[in-house]
This record gives structure tokens, C-alpha cells and sequence, in this order.
């Protein structure tokens, strides 16, 4: 008897070898090969005679859209985008520990009370469910639970009872029978996926697939999973910290980059209903070094503290070290606060930090870091009560940024008194509540605010 043709797949790229090797030739990873046996190929010169017909429709449909089924936890249908929708697939992915299964297994609670739902682990026993739900206070509601990993017996399960919601913890660990394998390798997780997806368009369910991470941060198994889903949740946060964000980064049916707030407590994941109140210091009197920033989160605006020190450095290469923001961004800034402000400040050691944990992608953030770099350096303290939003160009420009009104009404709803903000072409910026607003056109007008000779 022939033996069967075995290739090597990667587990980062999904490209097939024919032979072993240490490093993957396609991406470079290493030892990431990993000996597979391939499904049936796909079969060659299809006739068209043979296949069947499709029907297109047009665009508006006859039939009203079904409800969204609420989880009954506010941050987390805001994430996405109102509720689960019927037949929709959820991935869900972060860190060991940060709090993935803790936050289904509340959710999960709170929908049984309006359906069936079905809490399959095939990382846990059912006893280490129920010391969860039980440390949860979850103890007493009807959520039904299982561990398997056999995706043919859980489909087997659904398909003749089908569950409101199915969640499965993990999809790494799930298998399918018929592929040699093992769990977690990518035609493993593919191919589970793939099935669990199909029976809940099928039977019109949701269901929630739980992901492990990679060291790098992404969702273990193949890219194509991401693509398979019609959401993918990232949670985010350091286990030192309190927090987690819950944000989402793919969404059919809502917005991307929206985020939940939740912080950890010994009842489980608390919702963070006004973040903004919370990520600020509660200082009585101003300190030097500190600015806040009117950041936007998806659609919801949040105020952050900028915390930045600049010391006189003793080392030919000064330190640069940057928490919650890119390193090449606060480069930037400082080059051009030195070539465009005239102000020195590249010899000093330079140190930056975004209060909370949190980490910020927004070039609106330009103006705050700037302002909090300056008021180090001059030992100068922003003006009492502002806040800080603008776009910062090379040329020193400060360049206007969207959702301009939101950010403000924001920052009047939590008490500021003025901000500082670029200049907007043609129309003047909105000014809610009596907020005082202070219009820059240029970074050289920020950097004569913190001149001790002026």
C-alpha cells in the first residue's frame, strides 16, 4: 500500500514545504513547520453544465432584519455594535489570563435568563466551569455546559438542538476526526472553524469562538480566521493594571475600533461606564509635565492624562522610554519642537507615559505630548482646566482632526474650563457649555506659553 503524501505546513503563513526545514522560506519564521497530511484537492477543469444556478436579489429586501440579542452587558454589546446578531460568528481573542473566559462566562449568565445557551470548554472539565461561575456568583443560572473538543459530536449536538448562543473555549482545541493533525495546527482550526461557522448560519445562532495569542499578540492559528468571522474582539490591558479594553477590530455589523472598559474586581469584570473620570489624576494643584488629551475610541470620546519628564542626561545616547505611545512618534515631535520651535531639547533624557495603561494610535495626540514635553522642560504647568487635541505636521503645523464637537462636549461634561486646539479653516470650533477655546496655527505658538522669559 502507498504511504500517504505528507506536507509540512506553517503554522505562522500557512505555506506548504515539501520537506522539513528549521526556517519557513516564505515568512522566516522558525521552527514553525509542522508535518500534515493534505485534504482532497480541489478538483480541476469543473464543467459548467454540471453546477446549479444561483439567484441574485437586489439590494432591498422584503423581510424586516431580525432583532439583536442583547447581552446584558452594556460595554460589550456597544463593542458589538448593539447585540449579537442571528447567525453571526465572534472571535475573540487576548493574553493568557486577561480575563476572556471570565467575561463570556457573565455573559453567557445573563442570556440564559432569555434563551439556551450552550458553554462548551475544551480547555476546562465541567467542575472547573462550575468553580468559576460559582466564584462569579453565576452559580444558579441555567447556562448548560460541556467539554469536548470533538467537533463532530458538538455539531452532531447543536445541530438537532440548536442553543440561542454557542460559545466554544478554545477553537485551538477543537479537532476535526478526519484530518490527521493535531489540534491547533492550522487545518485543524480552519477546518473546525469553518464547520462551527456553517452549522450557525445554518441554524441561525451566534456563536463565540475564544482564541488563544501568539507572543506577538495575534490570534494563534491561521490569518484566514480573521477573515472567516464577521467580528474579531481583541482584549487588551496588562494584568498589572486593573483594566481591560475590549476592543474591536473587525466588525460586519458595527463599528471597528470601538471599546469596552471594563476593570477586574473580585466579582468577576466590572463595566467602566464614564472611562474618561477614571483615567484622570484627582491632583488638587497643577503639576509640570502633565496634559490631557481628547481622544476618540471608536465613536466614544475619552480624556487621557500625557505624563512626560525630561531630565538633564549624563549618557552620550540619552534615554528615550515610551509607554502607551509609538517611539517614533514622540521622535517626531521632538524634532520638530527643536528644528521648528527653536527649543533644545533632544540631550535630554526623555521619558513619556499614557496614564492607566491604555495605548494610543491617534495622531491627535500630537498637540498633548508636545505640551506635556514642553511644560517638563520649562517646569511650567499647563494652564489650569484645558485639555489638548491637534495633529502636529513637520513643518510645525498644527493640523485639524475629526470628531472635533464630540471631543469638547467631553471634556465640558467632566468640568474642564478651556482647551487648546488647532485652527479651523472657513468655521469656528464649536464651544459647548461656555468652554474657552484657544486656537493655535503653529507649534511655535504652544512653545511661547511655557517661556519662562515671556
Amino acid at each position: 500500500m502507498a504511504k500517504a503524501k505528507t506536507l509540512f505546513v506553517c503554522q505562522d503563513c500557512n505555506a506548504s514545504h515539501t520537506k522539513w526545514s528549521g526556517k519557513c522560506d516564505v515568512c522566516g519564521a522558525w521552527n514553525s513547520l509542522a508535518e500534515e497530511t493534505p485534504v482532497e484537492s480541489t478538483p480541476k477543469g469543473l464543467s459548467a453544465s454540471k453546477g446549479r444556478k444561483i439567484q441574485f436579489v437586489g439590494l432591498e429586501g422584503s423581510e424586516p432584519q431580525p432583532p439583536r440579542r442583547m447581552t446584558g452587558i452594556g460595554e460589550l454589546d456597544r463593542v458589538l455594535g448593539g447585540g449579537l446578531v442571528a447567525g453571526s460568528a465572534i472571535l475573540v481573542g487576548g493574553d493568557p489570563g486577561i480575563g476572556k473566559s471570565t467575561i463570556l462566562m457573565q455573559a453567557a449568565a445573563k442570556l440564559s435568563k432569555n434563551g439556551r445557551v450552550a458553554y462548551i470548554s475544551g480547555e476546562e472539565a465541567v467542575d472547573q466551569l462550575r468553580l468559576r461561575a460559582s466564584r462569579l456568583g453565576l452559580d444558579k443560572t441555567t447556562v448548560e455546559l460541556a467539554a469536548a473538543t470533538n467537533v463532530r459530536d458538538i455539531i452532531t449536538t447543536l445541530d438537532k438542538d440548536p442553543p440561542a448562543v454557542a460559545i466554544i473555549d478554545s477553537i485551538q482545541t477543537m479537532f476535526v476526526d478526519n484530518i490527521e493533525s493535531a489540534p491547533g495546527s492550522v487545518s485543524q482550526v480552519r477546518t473546525s472553524a469553518q464547520e462551527l461557522i456553517k452549522l450557525s448560519k445554518r441554524k441561525g445562532f451566534p456563536v463565540i469562538l475564544v482564541g488563544h495569542v501568539t507572543k506577538d499578540g495575534q490570534i494563534a492559528g491561521p490569518r484566514v480566521l480573521e477573515h472567516m468571522v464577521d467580528t474579531v474582539l481583541y482584549f487588551e490591558g496588562d494584568r498589572s493594571h486593573q483594566f481591560r479594553i475590549l476592543r474591536a477590530v473587525k466588525n460586519r455589523f458595527g463599528a471597528t475600533d470601538e471599546i469596552g472598559v471594563f476593570e477586574m474586581s473580585g466579582c468577576g469584570l466590572e463595566e467602566v461606564t464614564n472611562p474618561s473620570a477614571l483615567f484622570l489624576s484627582d491632583r488638587d494643584q497643577p503639576v509640570s509635565g502633565s496634559a490631557v488629551f481628547a481622544g476618540m475610541e471608536g465613536s466614544r470620546p475619552m480624556l487621557l492624562e500625557v505624563e512626560a519628564l525630561v531630565a538633564p542626561s549624563t549618557l552620550a545616547t540619552p534615554r528615550r522610554a515610551v509607554v502607551g505611545l509609538d517611539s517614533s512618534r514622540l521622535s517626531m515631535i521632538m524634532a520638530v519642537i527643536e528644528t521648528r520651535c527653536g527649543v533644545a531639547i533632544g540631550a535630554n533624557d526623555v521619558y513619556l507615559n499614557v496614564a492607566g495603561g491604555l495605548r494610543v494610535n491617534e495622531p491627535a495626540c500630537d498637540l498633548a505630548v508636545a505640551a506635556a514635553l514642553l511644560s517638563s522642560l520649562s517646569q511650567i504647568a499647563v494652564p489650569d482646566g484645558s485639555l489638548f487635541y491637534g495633529e502636529v505636521g513637520l513643518s510645525g503645523e498644527i493640523r485639524a482632526v475629526s470628531h472635533a464637537e464630540a471631543r469638547l462636549k467631553e471634556a465640558a461634561k467632566l468640568g474642564f474650563k478651556g482647551a487648546i486646539v488647532p485652527k479651523r479653516r472657513g468655521k469656528a470650533t464649536p464651544s459647548p457649555n461656555g468652554l474657552k477655546i484657544n486656537e493655535l496655527g503653529h507649534l511655535a505658538e504652544l512653545a511661547l506659553m511655557f517661556d519662562s522669559e515671556g
